[in-house]
């Protein structure tokens, strides 16, 4: 193992056995356990919930490997149930693997849910004593950091009240202040921060930074939000069904995890519902989108963005109107363009569209295009979704005697020049 190297992962495995193991009560055990013998239905078991044979598993990680670093600081990103708070489960060692190894160096401070190693009856300050003794430290260490723990949560006027009676977000606040201030050379967090205020979020990300670049410990970071996770992380691993899909860039994993893989296409087919979101009511079936003439996403300069549609109705449409977000390679949302009451039309009937879309104003990069048709279902009905699509990414670039005059960090969109009025 590196001298660097704080956590090293091998062929790690964990496995789940499917079903119900225990429902609460003796009575209700043995009335399920009669009833299966007799071939009946378990009469505690949820209506609608699935019955798993006997012996069927689930691999929440399958032959997980990894490496990671003194300073680092790590994101971990998937779907649910991709094996993110399994992963973390093991390194805190509230589960055991099945199968594989783990090794690290130096204490862990971890954050799994609200109010972890929290004790209900005990005051916010005998918590903070609490999570310290967990950590091995002295009672004399504590109090050299209890004021800067309890400046930091913003909880000193209920520090001495039981934790039984803060909020969600004042358990994340003392959490968070005492797992960031006591001595763990690595911290792990999931999700937490989603509990808490935008400033104390912020706060949070960057005491977390601080703590990895200043002190060199190493954080492990589980998000949903993608803006939290560039903020933070100067490496990402992406995963997927519980296999390690790619580690590495933190731009490169959020692509991937967003549905990146359509990034180099100039035309696609829907052969399925791979790149759809759920709407309330579909009335039609997105088949086809392509840029018209093209053999690349690339524009250049001012050239326009030519597209076309085609769909097929699966109900009459009464006055369809499309919104065409644009968003950046964060997949988070900066303009849209608006079409609307442009077709009426019968069930069955296949329809194309072509636009013309005005990309000039868009800086060097990188977008993505999400298509959201609407309609109404009679006359004073309100505006619903009927379809809700992924779309064709495209790239920007502009030549050079442009670039000296913007910098991508200004942002996505660059408008006009400012009057100055007399």
């Amino acid at each position: 193992m590196d001298k660097n190297c704080v956590i090293k992962v091998e062929n790690l495995q964990k496995e789940y056995k499917l079903g119900v193991i225990g429902t609460g009560t003796l009575r209700r055990d043995i009335q399920s356990w009669v009833a299966k013998k007799r071939g009946k239905e378990d009469p505690n078991r949820r209506i609608g919930a699935k019955t798993y044979e006997k012996g069927e598993t689930f691999l929440a990680l399958d032959d997980f490997n990894i490496e990671i670093f003194r300073g680092e600081r790590v994101g971990i990103i998937g779907a649910n149930g991709a094996g993110k708070s399994t992963f973390l489960k093991l390194l805190s060692r509230i589960t055991a693997p099945t199968d594989g190894k783990i090794a690290y160096r130096g204490r862990i401070a971890s954050m799994l849910e609200v109010g972890t190693g929290f004790h209900g009856e005990l005051t916010g300050r005998e918590n903070i004593y609490l999570n310290g003794a967990i950590l091995g430290m002295s009672k004399a260490e504590v109090d050299k950091k209890m004021d800067q723990i309890i400046e930091f949560s913003e909880c000193e006027q209920f520090i001495d009240t039981p934790v039984k009676r803060y909020s969600s977000g004042m358990f994340v606040k003392l959490a968070f202040a005492v797992a960031s201030h006591l001595d763990a050379e690595i911290m792990i967090m999931d999700e937490v921060l989603a509990v808490g205020d935008m400033k104390f979020q912020k706060k949070c990300i960057a005491k977390m930074r601080e703590l990895a670049v200043d002190e060199n410990r190493t954080v492990l970071y589980v998000s949903h939000n993608m803006n939290t996770i560039q903020d933070l992380c100067n490496r990402c691993i992406v995963l997927d069904k519980g296999k390690k899909v790619y580690d590495g860039e933190v731009d490169e994993a959020i692509k991937l995890y967003l549905g990146g893989d359509n990034d180099e296409f100039f035309s696609y087919e829907f052969v399925d519902d791979r790149y759809k979101f759920p709407v309330k009511h579909r009335r039609l079936d997105l088949k086809n989108v392509k840029y018209i003439g093209r053999t690349t996403n690339l524009f250049y300069d001012d050239e326009p963005l030519c597209l076309e549609l085609k769909w097929k109705n699966l109900e009459d449409i009464k006055s369809l109107s499309l919104r065409i977000e644009i968003q950046d390679a964060r997949r988070l949302p900066i303009t849209s363009y608006l079409l609307e009451h442009f077709y009426s039309g019968k069930k069955g009937e296949e329809n194309t569209l072509k636009l013309k879309l005005d990309v000039s104003k868009f800086t060097d990069g990188r977008y993505a295009a999400r298509y959201i048709f609407y309609d109404k279902a009679g006359e004073k009905a309100p505006y619903e979704d009927v379809e809700d699509s992924m779309g064709l990414a495209f790239r920007r670039y502009i030549s050079d005697n442009h670039k000296r005059r913007w910098h991508r960090s200004w942002g996505s969109v660059k408008l006009g020049d400012i009057e100055i009025m007399e």
